[in-house]
């Protein structure tokens, strides 16, 4: 009998909650964010975090003791790496040295995992052997995650005071993946771009297949919209904030969002340009939208005029059932509990 398990995805802007039992989404919950109580990915305070939590499972009757936690972009490293073929043991002894590049800490501060990409008849199948060498070559293609000690040990913490125990974390490409690979065979697509439209960045996650090709970072997100009708309209930028999600005075048609939804839009068209450049066998024709900025109609308007791509709304990557405005906010959380 399938456990169930729940999905959580921390936000700057809101908390998300996915409660998944055997690839089916039961039920989902979301919850504002304090102000500042997550800065650089890291929650600050385990105590407010841990009651926001109970509060919001308490509201939407979720009773759940196991956690599956999407860990934060800002936080951990992501790699695709190829390595010889090796027992499991080897591997994680192994592991860490593929960062040794990448992460300027102590290795020994760090945990190390792995998801292996190369498919079972790949593994399967007889090694190569080298032209010039009697002995078989080949290795085994993985996608290996580096994570700080203490960011688990803290989010630990939270989860514990929360009444929750930690079973699964895994960086944001992993849920993706997990989606992925769960569609079915006459909804998937050659290539994907999931297109987070966050409240701090902009990120353009690229998927060859269910591979993790490469991620675009934008460093502008729906906070700058909020400056840009907090010097219009002469407010604050958390009232500023609240005439942009409802739309006050028809604010996101004003001269002055359209130019900032219009430029968020050219940014991402350089961002997929250079990915097109920078491999040019790439077929990626088609653009997932989630995140908060997809409730914004102007600024999605402005994304299709911009981009020559196919642009689809989260909810086809998602189990069905789940609905369009769950599928939008919850996709990560959702990702991370699917076993």
């Amino acid at each position: 009998m399938a456990k169930t398990i729940l999905g959580i995805d921390v936000g700057y802007d809101q908390l998300k909650l996915a409660l998944v039992s055997g690839g089916e989404v039961l039920k989902t919950a979301s919850a504002p964010m304090p102000s500042k109580l997550v800065r650089e990915g890291r929650v600050v305070s385990a105590e407010t975090m841990a009651e926001l939590i109970r509060d919001a499972m308490k509201k939407n009757n979720i009773r759940c003791a196991r956690a599956a936690l999407a860990l934060p972009n800002e936080a951990v490293f992501v790699r695709n790496v190829t390595v010889p073929r090796m027992t499991a043991d080897q591997l994680m002894y192994n592991l860490p040295y593929e960062f040794r590049d990448y992460i300027t800490d102590e290795l020994k501060n760090y945990v190390f995992d792995y998801a292996m990409i190369s498919t079972p008849e790949e593994l399967a199948a007889p090694a190569p052997k080298d032209e010039d060498e009697d002995e078989v070559t080949g290795g085994m293609e993985l996608m290996a995650v580096a994570a700080p000690v203490s960011l688990m040990e803290e989010s630990r913490d939270w989860l514990r005071k929360a009444g929750l125990k930690l079973v699964k974390a895994a960086p944001v490409v992993s849920s993706y993946i997990s989606l992925i690979r769960r569609l079915d065979e006459h909804k998937r697509c050659p290539e994907y771009c999931v297109l987070d439209l966050g409240y701090n960045a902009i990120r353009m996650y690229m998927f060859v297949g269910d591979r993790h090709a490469a991620t675009r970072v934008l460093e502008m997100g729906m906070s700058g919209v909020d400056d840009v009708i907090a010097e219009a309209w002469n407010v604050d930028v958390h009232l500023a904030h609240t005439y942009l999600l409802t739309n006050y005075e028809n604010c996101q048609q004003s001269e002055a969002c359209r130019g900032a939804f219009n430029n968020i839009a050219v940014e991402l068209m350089r961002a997929l340009n250079f990915y097109r450049f920078s491999n040019p066998d790439s077929r990626l024709s088609d653009v997932f939208l989630c995140g908060g900025g997809v409730f914004i109609p102007a600024l999605g308007e402005a994304i299709a005029e911009n981009l020559d791509m196919t642009v689809h709304a989260a909810d086809e990557l998602t189990p069905a059932g789940v609905g369009l405005h769950e599928s939008i906010l919850m996709l990560q959380a959702i990702g991370a509990a699917l076993e």
